[in-house]
């Protein structure tokens, strides 16, 4: 029972973690004023945006790291690297120190190359701890990471909200705050027996529970976090957020009192996993029977092929849609792929894509905020706007595990709710189209966030399923390339429309030339929301060619409990 109390301690401290480690959110609150001192163009900013999304082409270094180091030591090192970013920016903007041009860049990627790390780390305490529920430890964990920008917003008032600078002071010191809290959990990690049917049904309860509180907070981000407040209001409104973050301690009582919540909850709600790290011990040794007869399915499968082979022979021809559906299919959920299989296999460049042009795109959104508000007169409300897009991804993040919960009544293949989730990213562009008024830039942001989030969060389970869990590390590696490249064409695109517009529109401030008007982004918006079409089609065919595994999954489970 210890043991058990104990791991719910570790994922309260992996929830800070991530909490205090989306560093990367609010690049776009301070990037005015970091382009003002280094005197750069947008071309150049865009550059330093790239850099911190470069970090994560170095992902591979953090595995690598934990195979020599203690889990506490990464965890640390990933600290002290954001502490050396993000310390030496802050004295730049504060004109301490001057550095040229390719120093700032450097540290901007040291300091997305810790984010990597610390991401690294929260991943292999939940898939450790959590091994029946890895799903939902994941997507709880992952969801956190999106209000890192809202809770900065709220430090950075109740410390001094005149100053944007301040967003890279507190991007130094709070993630190391964050490790030293997260350390004694850490350390006092239980060795785990595997849980009863019972244990692991009740766990999904408790999951349930923290779900619950997760969108209290963000609840209360977006209402308190979006609104400028100073003094002694701002302090008190921070100090809630930071009480809404540990009350979830309270969790470990609740496991002592699990049997209660048995008697009186479980017996009339029963929850089940989530679509292949499944909850049910039942479901999960199906699983293990599903992986022990890949080869099987692989004889399965190149026999079906000889059977149409010989039945289009005989004069029947499939259409181009069929052969985009059907040639290739996956013949069943978790088979493993190496990485030389994984980039020959077409279902991963629909993924690839998907990704590039849905989640990706909202990511370099988010990154360009500062200058879409200040070109449409909105530099008043570039914080609310940051909040607004990291409140939105937070409940993003959280809604790709509904698909879990729901399960048991409404079904479908989580490639099917990665096409839904994209839906929202075009529509929010095309209306940043058709109006530039503020309503409309504070929708299609809240829009934006809330798709990407979906995106970032259900991302990892679905390359395990469609891939193989064994092989996630590196296959996800492998799939988030996408962000530092779509990071550069993006955000070239968006800064080159930016420069092209500075001499027919207003000023210079300082050294930096600023662009005012719609036309500043109106001819991105437009790329954007074409790109993310196809993004939404790529993800239409991804589900229809693996639908079939999915569907497959889904009746051996029931056919087996």
């Amino acid at each position: 029972m210890a043991g058990q109390s104990k791991k719910w301690m570790i994922l309260v401290a992996t929830i800070w973690i991530q909490a205090f480690t989306g560093t990367n959110f609010d690049f776009s609150a301070y990037s005015s004023d970091l382009k003002s001192v280094l005197g750069i163009s947008q071309v150049q900013l865009n550059y330093l945006a790239v850099a911190s999304d470069l970090g994560k082409l170095f992902g591979w270094s953090s595995g690598l790291a934990l195979m020599y180091f203690p889990l506490w030591v990464v965890l640390f090192m990933a600290a002290f690297m954001g502490f050396v970013g993000y310390g030496l920016q802050w004295l730049v903007i504060r004109s301490t120190i001057s550095m040229p041009y390719i120093l700032v860049f450097l540290l901007c990627l040291l300091a997305g190359c810790s984010i990597c790390w610390f991401n690294t780390v929260c991943f292999v305490l939940c898939i450790k701890n959590f091994s029946a529920n890895r799903p939902l430890a994941l997507s709880l964990t992952i969801a956190f990471n999106g209000v890192s920008a809202a809770l900065y917003t709220l430090a950075g008032n109740a410390i001094d909200s005149s100053s944007n600078a301040i967003y890279l002071l507190l991007n130094a010191f709070i993630p190391l705050i964050a490790s030293i809290a997260a350390l004694i959990p850490i350390l006092r990690q239980p060795s785990l027996d595997p849980l009863s049917p019972d244990g692991v049904s009740r766990d999904s309860i408790i999951f349930l529970i923290l779900n619950f509180l997760s969108i209290l907070t963000g609840i209360y981000l977006l209402l308190f976090s979006s609104s400028s407040y100073d003094g002694t209001r701002a302090l008190l409104l921070f100090g809630g957020a930071i009480f809404l973050l540990i009350f979830p301690l309270c969790i470990p009582g609740i496991v002592y009192a699990r049997d209660w919540f048995h008697r009186t909850i479980h017996s009339s709600f029963r929850l089940h996993g989530s679509g292949f790290m499944l909850v049910d011990v039942e479901d999960l040794e199906l699983h293990k029977e599903l992986l022990s007869r890949e080869s099987s399915y692989h004889e399965i499968r190149d026999e079906t092929v000889d059977v149409n082979t010989g039945q289009k022979s005989s004069g029947e021809k499939d259409g181009c849609c069929d052969t985009m559906v059907k040639k290739d299919q996956l013949a069943m959920l978790g088979e493993e792929h190496p990485a030389w299989l994984l980039v020959r296999r077409l279902d991963f460049w629909l993924y690839y894509i998907a990704y590039f042009c849905g989640g990706t795109i909202g990511l370099v959104y988010s990154n360009n905020l500062g200058q879409i508000a200040e070109s449409l007169g909105q530099s008043s409300n570039t914080t609310t706007l940051v909040t607004l897009y990291s409140s939105f991804s937070f409940f993003g993040r959280l809604l790709s595990a509904a698909p879990d919960y729901i399960r048991a009544k409404v079904y479908f293949a989580r490639t099917g709710w990665l096409a839904i989730g994209l839906v929202p990213t075009p529509i929010a562009f095309f209306l940043l189209v058709a109006s530039g008024n503020g309503v409309a830039l504070h929708i299609g942001t809240a829009l934006v966030g809330l798709s990407s989030g979906f995106i970032f969060a259900a991302a990892v389970s679905i390359t395990s399923e469609l891939f193989g869990p064994n092989s996630i590390g590196v296959n996800h590696n492998i799939l988030i390339t996408n962000i530092p490249i779509g990071s550069l064409v993006y955000g070239v695109l968006a800064a080159v429309v930016y420069d092209s517009n500075v001499s027919s529109s207003l000023n210079t401030i300082t050294d930096s030339a600023v662009c005012m008007g719609r036309k500043c982004y109106h001819l991105t918006f437009l790329w954007w929301g074409c790109l993310s079409v196809l993004g939404l089609t790529s993800s239409l065919l991804l589900f229809l060619r693996t639908r079939h595994a999915y569907d497959q999954f889904e009746a051996k489970r029931i056919s087996t409990t």
